[in-house]
């Protein structure tokens, strides 16, 4: 049996072992391009899940710049579980063309409520008038009164639903899926 001689500045035999399997491990990616082995694509949960998510711009939409995260940002979620309890009641986003058929609900619905604002007219009566006027049945148009000067809004339209409010300084809408535990468009109510 031959002996390394491990005197300052240099490291015996099993030291060296040990750096060997450490360094063996480092740096290795796992490849799972859902296309079987071997395509040599690597990727990560993340960028398959936004791939999949991925939406070319609607007619008349201008591409926003997409954001990269913060460098500040903390690496692991918040402690308190808020997002974990309450991520029932995140609304769910439209994809494809049902994107693209919000969007266009969207401003529809702000045209048409638009003149009202102009107008100072904040009544439940006018509001649910302007929207059962585009075509939305009655009992799917929700009207709420807020106040002298604010109206709020939920339409369950044909594959997504619409809200928002408007006020003296603007009218406001959005498009989406509806809800993950929810039926309809309205926000579900409670906590895990």
């Amino acid at each position: 049996m031959t002996k390394i001689r491990t005197g300052r500045g240099r490291l015996g035999l099993p030291a060296l072992a040990v750096l060997a399997v450490l360094a063996a491990g480092c740096g290795t990616k796992h490849v799972d391009t859902g296309q079987g082995a071997g395509t040599g694509a690597p990727t990560t949960a993340g960028s398959t899940a936004r791939a999949e998510q991925a939406d070319v711009p609607c007619p008349g939409e201008t591409p926003t710049p997409t954001r990269t995260a913060s460098p500040t940002a903390p690496a692991t979620p918040p402690l308190d579980h808020y997002a974990e309890n309450h991520g029932f009641k995140v609304p769910l986003p439209l994809h494809g063309q049902t994107r693209c058929d919000g969007l266009a609900a969207v401003q529809r619905v702000k045209a048409a409520l638009e003149p009202l604002r102009m107008g100072n007219d904040y009544t439940p009566e006018s509001t649910r008038a302007r929207l059962t006027g585009l075509g939305y049945p009655a009992d799917k148009v929700r009207v709420q009164g807020i106040g002298r000067t604010t109206v709020g809004f939920t339409v369950e339209a044909t594959g997504m639903c619409l809200t928002g409010t408007m006020v003296p300084d603007s009218t406001q809408a959005e498009a989406f899926g509806g809800y993950p535990d929810g039926r309809g468009c309205e926000e579900p109510r409670g906590g895990h």
